[in-house]
């Protein structure tokens, strides 16, 4: 039987950092907020503007939070915070597993095991709600590791909202089981392929949180 669901950790700004990336919708919107905040008092129209604009910056702050994680152990850990979507055998063997992150998740993502980036291919496409089956023809970025299970793929793939994938590790890079490798802004999906004999440890349904929760049955 598969795990019980994973119960996440704090993500509160304070315990983490920031995401990479962030700073192109964050910083327009946290300067929009003081600037607004610093004419209040002397102007009724900025003071109407203040508080939308706040309440933005505070948003915006949440969403792009990167909190440390302690890494599990296991062979196969999540690479995305969400709630498994779908788990589809394929034709050659092997398990894909999707990964459905709301806006309210963390959203950098993270290698699901240690290896080497063999590749990191982006493809451009449509932008349909990532929890819809047409969502795979998306844009989307097709990551390939070099494990110790072999071939591992991985797709970042974009949602209605999420208009842009940032990858931070170039092909050739070595991995730690873990460790942040790229971000997707707002809603989207993360697949990952277990490679064939591989058992899945995860149900439909089920809550994940990147390098904490273990995807594959020991």
């Amino acid at each position: 039987m598969p795990h019980s669901q994973t119960s996440a950790p704090r993500d509160g700004i304070l315990q983490g950092r920031l995401a990479r990336g962030a700073s192109p919708w964050l910083l327009p919107t946290v300067a929009t907020a003081a600037l607004s905040l610093a004419r209040a008092r002397r102007s009724k129209g900025a003071a109407a503007v203040a508080v939308p604009a706040t309440a933005l910056a505070a948003g915006m702050l949440w969403f792009f939070r990167d909190p440390e994680r302690e890494i599990a152990q296991g062979r196969v850990i999540s690479p995305a915070d969400g709630v498994v979507q779908s788990i589809m055998p394929w034709k050659d063997g092997r398990t894909r597993v999707a990964i459905f992150m709301s806006p309210l998740n963390v959203h950098v993502n993270r290698a699901p095991l240690a290896g080497t980036v063999t590749s990191v291919e982006h493809i451009p496409g449509g932008f349909v709600p990532a929890f819809n089956k047409e969502s795979e023809n998306n844009e989307r970025v097709v990551w390939h590791f070099d494990t110790e299970l072999g071939d591992i793929e991985m797709i970042q793939i974009a949602g209605a909202v999420a208009r842009r994938i940032v990858p931070y590790v170039p092909q050739g890079t070595k991995v730690e089981q873990g460790e942040r490798i790229g971000l997707i802004r707002f809603g989207s999906r993360v697949d990952i392929y277990l490679p064939e004999g591989v058992e899945v440890d995860v149900e439909v349904g089920q809550k994940t949180v990147a390098g904490v929760t273990r995807i594959d049955r020991g």
